[in-house]
């Protein structure tokens, strides 16, 4: 399985950003964003299920949202609201037969 993420950039603080993470076959277990932040380990973002439940973590609740399209093989992460310590790496993971796969990463550069 291979991820690719896209969509990160440079926006200001408040401003909105959507990224994609592009999966090269159909995924029919759970995917997540994590992120790396500056300073900071690697830390989950959000998850999503093959039936579309997804979670977050605390500090993106009510800002981000994840979803994904089962036959674009696509997810996606909207983020508004955005925040300077939101800055960071961004990567779209997924586990299947017991191993992990994750993509290149996307950088999000918020400035304030």
């Amino acid at each position: 399985v291979q991820l690719q993420a896209s969509g990160g950039g440079l926006v200001q603080a408040g401003g909105s950003l959507r990224l994609s993470c592009a999966a090269s076959r159909s995924i029919f277990t759970r995917m997540a964003w994590y992120r790396q932040t500056p300073g900071k380990q690697r830390e989950l973002v959000a998850t999503i299920t093959w039936g579309g439940a997804a979670n977050y973590a605390d500090p993106v609740k009510g800002r981000f949202t994840i979803s994904k399209d089962n036959a674009r093989n696509t997810m996606y992460l909207q983020m508004t609201s955005l925040k300077a310590e939101d800055t960071g790496v961004y990567y779209c993971t997924t586990s299947m037969f017991g191993v992990d796969y994750w993509g290149q990463g996307t950088l999000v550069t918020v400035s304030s």
